[in-house]
């Protein structure tokens, strides 16, 4: 079973990136790949972060995907009409509005950590149904766990199970990430099954959070880079 942690951020900016210590430390936890995840930049930084993500795709022969994630709706629009330029397209939780466009939005892949900076979950069943219908994964976010900024510990769990919970109840997609920003905020998929399987999931659940689930947002990178592709749900049928 191969595993992948598609939530992995770094300070980063032209001439310098921390790619590497990402990547290496991230194959030595038993990745096969991650999601090297940017705030939308400028046209200039991000063809040097494609160069980057190349090159060092090759040197440790992990895969390394480009995500992009949008922190509001003027961000989410535009990464939209860009669709095929990227890999994944992440929306930054939190944000009642935010993370409900986030779910009735097909070309979204994950929807982070829906419960940031909230005291409650972020989510409610109507969310949860649409991003069961356009398939936008549920994150589980362990940085959230790991640092739990000006919020207790016991509430974040509380919410992210809530959120689990619903996400499993109406089959929407559930996905287990890192969210790290530097190589030491990594885990192990061993670490974030654990912890899955302690907020609510099952064994098989949580293994499939870090390795079917990712594999699928593979298969939609492939379609959508497909000439047929015109937008989710819409091709061109030879």
């Amino acid at each position: 079973m191969k595993f992948f942690d598609f939530h992995v951020h770094s300070a980063f900016s032209e001439g310098e990136s921390s790619l590497e210590e990402l990547v290496s430390m991230a194959k030595k936890l038993g990745y096969s790949g991650i999601c090297f995840t940017a705030y939308p930049l400028r046209k200039k930084e991000e063809n040097f972060l494609k160069v980057e993500i190349e090159r060092v795709k090759k040197e440790f022969g992990v895969e390394i995907l480009l995500g992009f994630e949008a922190r509001n709706l003027r961000e989410l629009k535009s990464l939209v009409r860009r669709r095929r330029e990227f890999d994944v397209l992440l929306v930054r939780g939190g944000n009642l509005k935010l993370n409900r466009i986030a779910c009735e939005t097909p070309e979204v892949d994950i929807l982070t950590h829906p419960e940031f900076g909230r005291q409650d979950p972020g989510l409610d069943y109507t969310s949860v149904k649409l991003a069961a219908k356009n398939n936008v994964a549920i994150e589980m976010n362990f940085r959230e766990i790991l640092v739990s900024t000006g919020r207790s510990r016991s509430l974040i769990l509380k919410n992210i199970a809530h959120n689990l919970k619903l996400a499993k109840k109406y089959k929407a997609p559930i996905i287990l990430c890192s969210g790290a920003i530097t190589q030491w905020e990594l885990r192990s998929p061993e670490c974030l099954i654990s912890m899955a399987v302690q907020l609510g999931l099952e064994l098989r659940e949580a293994k499939l959070a870090i390795s079917k689930v990712p594999e699928n947002i593979f298969k939609q990178i492939a379609e959508r880079k497909s000439s047929d592709w015109i937008l989710p749900g819409v091709k061109i049928l030879k």
